[in-house]
């Protein structure tokens, strides 16, 4: 189960990439549980995105409100 704040930085995620910090905490759960991956960008920044793990947990939530 996720924190309310780990499905918070998901769904941040999903909206806006560029905009997470990427030393958040919660990012270590995601990426563990494999709903995230990182991008190394050519500009050798990394970008966070989400996996089709991470999308369906999302559109699971959607259906539920």
């Amino acid at each position: 189960m996720l924190s309310p704040h780990e499905f918070a930085t998901l769904m941040l995620i999903k909206a806006a990439p560029d905009q997470i910090d990427l030393g958040r905490a919660e990012l270590d759960t995601l990426f563990e549980r494999q709903l995230i991956s990182l991008e190394n960008l050519a500009s050798g920044h990394r970008r966070a995105h989400v996996t089709s793990d991470g999308d369906s947990v999302l559109k699971a939530v959607a259906r539920m409100r």
